[in-house]
């Protein structure tokens, strides 16, 4: 568990981490699709957020769900996401 650490201008595999108190500057920040990561008190700065692998075909199956009539699944989904359905 990675605590009171900074990352600068690295590439950080996410998947079954857990932050505390880091912050990260201008990282590629990369999700595969495993265990969803934890950050707890942790600072983001100009950080790119990559999906890999399963994660990136769950993505790619939302964006198909949408196109093909199903945007008020996504929504629903979207809205659970960001708090909005509260």
């Amino acid at each position: 568990m990675p605590t009171l650490t900074m990352y600068n201008h690295e590439t950080v595999a996410l998947d079954g981490e857990v932050f505390s108190d880091c912050e990260f500057r201008g990282c590629r920040l990369v999700y595969s699709g495993g265990v969803a990561p934890t950050f707890d008190g942790c600072r983001f700065d100009e950080c790119e957020w990559k999906f890999d692998d399963a994660a990136e075909r769950t993505l790619a199956h939302l964006k198909v769900v949408w196109n093909n009539g199903g945007k008020g699944p996504v929504q629903v989904l979207i809205k659970e996401i960001t708090g909005g359905g509260r």
